[in-house]
């Protein structure tokens, strides 16, 4: 009986050995080996954090030239004192890996298609995805580029250096807790890593066309040429662009020459090339959010109440935890600079230093295109063009499959680009069509060298300098100094198109369609010093109608944001940093109150219920502002929606292909011409055609139904029904935070929707000691267990602001607002 009780209690343990080191399905990811992920002395249990931990620490490196003094304040924001550029850099990668190391290497693991190393097989078609879109060619070119420059090359080695020698010291048990979820660890960081984020930033901000292009080239075809032309027009009436209006330009150096067929060809909307079959794939890329973008400004002395230029930028990305951004100041004898940095890259990308300010913008510009090609066989070594048959290169890339086969692919790479669909891999608007991506951040871009020029620039030939290291993804630079200078420039590597340029997918056997050439960075839209005393951008359209380059269609450029910016800077005088606080801060509606008079002009008050009376009365009355409780509101966001799918929504449901949904300028800005009525008859009604008064009130008895839904569930407050949320990047709700009480959204000033919105927010008053605030929707440190992971969400929410730190060494040393010291040296 005792050897039966003892195989019994051995089976048992076997059994629960192999258990516990095993992984199992748990939701969207597997779980963890339960064992190690349990284990007290290396499981997740280490990663809790104390209420009061220690940062203090003494780091030796050979790789190390001097010596490097960092101070950690209350906020955990490091202050980072070095004796040369070099060890400044070395410093900043190790505390972006000490206080963000997973979030660093997941994203560049994202970006180089390497998801199913950790995920498995179900991120095989995302990996695939940025494998053809060029990321892992981009990111080698831009670092063969940058390598060719010393200053780049210094800090970027550097930066890898600092990444690296805090992973050698990592203890098992330190390990973040994400590497443990998802049992893998850490590997060496490279450069290569570096420009892998880049590319990541670069797909966020540019990217969307890799899907519009294929969903214009349906809208285009199921509308027919002129129903296209009024659907997604190219002129915005109430646009206020970046440049004022009536801007004089000079007569274009480059002058594209449009195909003598485009008319025929490209532009009918009987395309032969796209009529191919529906592909059985199921995969839909996910697409960047078509509000990527930023508010950024600055007003001269002339405007302020101190006579000293304020600066202000908050961008708009997507809303995580960890978060985007890491606050801190790098000071080194040839700079001195604070703000914003990406963890994974070396500098500060936003920020100011002891001379000027700056910021940025998207431009919202097309720099990437698609084409249609040709190959003579399945081994895609030639394809055809202008007749003839061309040699392709060809890359071939592995992607490594957690429990599951790996995956060799062949990625052809043409005059058109990488090859991006195929019948191998395919979406269902490509139609099983070859499918070629060009894209200028491809072309081995040097961006890194520029915000390292920015974060030394002393003055405005400094900072113009700088940006035009600058190619892709477009940016608008905004500009402030001490000598009292402001300005602005929309900078990048711009294609010189003909009119409709990439707006659909072209023809890739055509030479005639390739890109011919760039417009001069010198006629990029510009503006210094204006006499209304300030500049500014809003991702809206740069230049009105009489610059003499092609934009793109008018669906990159949202168009409120800088009605109302605009409108309040020309308001404005005496203005003070708690203005510019609040002004970045504003919920008002200005969508709104252009777009209800248009509603209720259309109609019929005396056809309403008595409770849709009393509900379209409270959007009446409402002040046009979203706060969070405001009813109004949610009432005028349910009935424009309303509006919008009565209007359209019949059109693009009849469509068997994906379409892109007009822009909401599109509707206002006929129903203010009194043209409303173009597509208001719903095509599924028969033997009657409705008109826009019959949409809106079609619009107002939907909206109203849904309203009292809502009320029944509590959520007709603005900020409950948007529900404001700040993901985990692995979408972990205990790691998230949820149900965020905050004002804003699409078309306001402050443009926070449910997962996006202005991150980042500061504002620099250029006094001659500088006058900083500055808050973020996250916290300094990336791990779940600490008190600093979330440790700024609050006051973003409430719209408040922390002044920033910026000492010189010695006050640091001395400042009791300084709790930790890390030390550097060889």
């Amino acid at each position: 009986m005792r050897f039966v009780y003892f195989f019994l209690s051995l089976s048992i343990t076997v059994a629960l050995v192999w258990a516990l080191n095993r992984q199992w399905p748990l939701g969207s990811i597997k779980s963890p080996r339960i064992g190690y992920f349990l284990s007290p002395q290396q499981g997740f249990w280490q990663n809790a954090e104390s209420a009061s931990p220690s940062f203090d620490l003494a780091v030796k490196s050979p790789e190390l030239k001097g010596k490097v003094d960092v101070y950690i304040d209350q906020k955990l924001v490091p202050h980072v004192y070095a004796d040369n550029d070099f060890d400044a850099y070395f410093a900043q990668g190790f505390i972006h890996a000490r206080f963000r190391l997973w979030q660093m290497e997941f994203q560049t693991h994202a970006a180089a298609g390497r998801l199913s190393e950790i995920l498995g097989k179900e991120m095989l078609n995302t990996d695939r995805f940025f494998r053809r879109i060029g990321m892992v060619y981009g990111a080698e070119q831009a670092m063969a580029e940058s390598e060719k420059d010393s200053t780049s090359k210094i800090a970027i080695d550097a930066y890898a250096a600092g990444v690296n020698a805090y992973i050698s010291g990592l203890r098992p048990e330190d390990i973040p807790f994400e590497y443990k979820l998802l049992d893998y660890e850490p590997e060496k960081w490279t450069s290569l890593k570096t420009y892998l984020f880049m590319m990541f930033m670069a797909f966020d901000l540019s990217g969307r066309d890799v899907t519009t292009d294929l969903q214009m080239t349906n809208a285009k075809n199921y509308f027919g040429w002129d129903n296209f032309r009024q659907l997604y027009p190219l002129v915005q009436d109430s646009l206020d662009p970046i440049i004022p209006r009536g801007t004089p330009f000079s007569k274009p150096v480059k002058r594209p020459i449009a195909p003598s067929d485009v008319a025929v060809r490209y532009l009918s909307s009987n395309d032969s090339s796209i009529a191919y079959s529906t592909p059985d794939s199921k995969f839909t890329p996910k697409q960047p959010d078509a509000d990527n973008g930023s508010n950024n400004w600055a007003v001269s002395g002339s405007k302020t109440k101190s006579k000293a230029p304020i600066l202000c930028n908050d961008p708009h990305l997507g809303l995580n935890l960890p978060s985007l951004w890491f606050e801190m100041q790098l000071s080194t004898p040839t700079y001195n600079t604070y703000g914003a940095s990406f963890p994974g890259a070396p500098a500060i990308v936003i920020g100011f230093n002891d001379s000027i300010a700056w910021g940025v913008t998207n431009a919202g510009r097309d720099v990437m295109d698609l084409y249609t090609v040709r190959f003579k066989d399945e081994l895609k070594k030639e394809y055809l063009m202008n007749g003839n048959w061309i040699m392709s290169d060809q890359r071939q890339e592995m992607i490594l499959v957690k429990d599951g086969a790996n995956v060799s692919e062949l990625i052809p790479i043409t005059k058109f680009g990488s090859v991006l669909y195929d019948k191998d891999f395919n979406v269902p608007d490509s139609r099983g069509l070859t499918v070629t991506v060009k894209w200028t951040a491809t072309a081995g871009n040097q961006g890194i060298k520029a915000f390292l020029l920015l974060n030394r620039a002393k003055n405005f030939n400094d900072y113009s300098a700088a940006i035009s290291q600058w190619t892709c993804p477009g940016q608008n630079f905004v500009f402030a100094s001490k000598a009292g200078d402001i300005a602005i420039k929309q900078q990048g590597k711009f294609i010189a198109k003909w009119k409709h340029q990439g707006d659909f997918v072209m023809p890739g056997t055509d030479s005639f369609y390739q890109w011919q050439g760039y417009i001069p960075m010198q006629e990029n839209p510009f503006m210094i010093n204006p006499v209304r005393g300030f500049v500014s951008s809003a991702n809206q359209k740069p230049v009105d109608s009489t610059y003499p380059y092609y934009l793109g269609s008018a669906g990159h450029f949202p168009l409120y944001r800088g009605i109302i910016i605009n409108r309040k800077l020309n308001e404005m005088n005496g203005i003070t940093p708690e203005d510019m606080m609040k002004m970045q801060t504003s919920n008002y509606n200005v969508f709104a109150e252009m777009a209800r008079p248009a509603l209720m002009k259309y109609l019929d008050k005396n056809a309403l219920t008595p409770n849709e009376k009393k509900l379209i009365g409270e959007m009446e009355n409402w002040n046009l502002r979203n706060d969070p409780k405001e009813r109004g509101a949610t009432i005028f966001h349910c009935v424009w929606d309303s509006l919008e799918s009565a209007v359209w929504g019949d059109e693009i449901a009849a469509s068997k292909f994906s379409l892109p949904w007009p822009d909401s300028y599109s509707l206002l800005e006929r129903m203010l011409k009194g043209k409303g009525d173009f597509m208001a008859d719903d095509i599924r009604t028969k033997g009657k055609t409705e008109t826009i008064q019959d949409a809106v009130m079609i619009a107002v008895r939907k909206a109203v139904k849904h309203i009292e839904t809502l009320e029944g569930a509590g959520k007709v407050n603005w900020s409950v029904f948007k529900d404001t949320y700040i993901n985990h990047l692995l979408k972990l709700p205990s790691f998230s935070r949820l149900h965020l009480g905050i004002g804003g959204g699409e078309n306001i000033i402050n443009a926070t929707k449910s997962n996006h919105g202005p991150g980042w927010r500061m504002v620099v008053h250029l006094t001659a000691e500088t006058e900083a605030y500055c808050v973020y929707a996250g916290g300094q440190s990336g791990n779940p267990g600490s008190v600093y992971y979330d440790t700024f969400v609050n006051n973003w929410v409430e719209g408040t602001y922390n002044k920033a730190l910026f000492l010189k060494r010695e006050a640091a040393a001395s400042s009791d607002q300084m709790k930790w010291r890390m030390s550097f040296s060889n």
